[in-house]
């Protein structure tokens, strides 16, 4: 691994601290190294204010020599919250500017970078870029596609099954992959179940892990209907609506397999969590109903695996939608 790709993924790690609580602004991460010793740090912080080069600059004080590392290009366009980090740096003048990725944000995208190497700086780009998307998918989602990105959880038996017949679910996963479900809850900016979970489950939707408990997600219920939505919810009519949402980057999907359907009908999963337990329930309720295929044919090709391994006794496979 080369000195930049070691660093810019110090970054990226610095940048998952603010996942799920920076929206609608990018959570970012920012080293800054002189002789091989990180003199500072930062990430967007909640609300997404301070950025994260403001708070690195300010840690590091005298950036003299030093190369800044910044999994975002620094923003370029004028807000009443501050002046931007193009002009931070260039009025920091470090030695040298890393930058992982363009800003999609039209009021930057490349004139940050250009800012910066107006003023004799040097910036070079694409060091450790699949890893700042990937920390960054829900910002790049709503910025090229107008919505957030969609992750949907299923925690299922052997089988396939939500729950016995009559209805009973907990707990089919363990204590581990339950914990992980948490953490995917604590970054996100929304979690989304089906009115008839809503009202036979009656979920909290909290993040239940020392530490995070501050990191609970808005809540909202998919359903038509205003008087299935409970005081301090809110309501998403159809999948398509999400497109309104504000400041929603990372929705996570996560009960009743008429919203499950509902999702998959409409082609907006970007991405699944599968919970797997390694018990079989037999007749019992189906983790998806009619997402609409036609035929077996159209099922294929649809979804690639990213990642799995084992929780506890469970397994969790991670898949994401293949839109090539």
């Amino acid at each position: 691994m080369t000195d930049d790709a070691r660093w810019m993924a110090a970054a990226v790690a610095l940048s998952e601290r603010g996942r799920g609580r920076t929206a609608p602004n990018p959570a970012v991460g920012c080293v800054i190294v002189r002789g091989g010793v990180v003199i500072g740090r930062g990430w967007t912080q909640p609300g997404g204010r301070p950025h994260a080069e403001a708070t690195a600059l300010e840690m590091a004080g005298s950036v003299t020599g030093a190369t800044v590392y910044t999994t975002l290009e620094p923003c370029a366009h004028v807000s009443p919250r501050g002046p931007t980090c193009s002009d931070r740096l260039v009025a920091a003048r470090p030695a040298r500017v890393v930058v992982a990725m363009v800003d999609p944000d039209p009021r930057t995208d490349g004139i940050g970078i250009a800012r910066i190497r107006a003023a004799g700086i040097p910036v070079d780009v694409g060091a450790g870029a699949a890893g700042a998307a990937a920390s960054m998918a829900g910002f790049v989602m709503r910025r090229r596609q107008a919505r957030p990105r969609v992750t949907m959880k299923l925690a299922t038996s052997l089988d396939g099954r939500i729950a016995l017949p009559d209805g009973s679910s907990r707990w089919i996963t363990g204590p581990r992959a339950r914990m992980h479900a948490h953490l995917e809850r604590a970054r996100c900016d929304m979690i989304v179940v089906g009115a008839g979970t809503l009202a036979i489950d009656v979920p909290r939707l909290d993040v239940r892990i020392d530490g995070l408990a501050d990191r609970a997600p808005r809540r909202a219920v998919l359903t038509r209907d205003p008087a299935r939505c409970p005081r301090g919810w809110e309501r998403i009519d159809s999948p398509t609506a999400i497109t309104d949402l504000h400041a929603v980057d990372e929705l996570l999907v996560e009960g009743g397999a008429g919203a499950a359907a509902a999702f998959l009908h409409a082609d907006l999963v970007d991405r699944l969590l599968l919970y797997r337990a390694p018990i079989l329930i037999g007749a019992g309720l189906s983790a998806v109903g009619d997402i609409g295929l036609g035929s077996l044919e159209a099922a294929h090709g649809r979804w690639r695996m990213v990642d799995t391994r084992m929780l506890g006794s469970d397994r969790i496979e991670v898949y994401e939608r293949d839109r090539d």
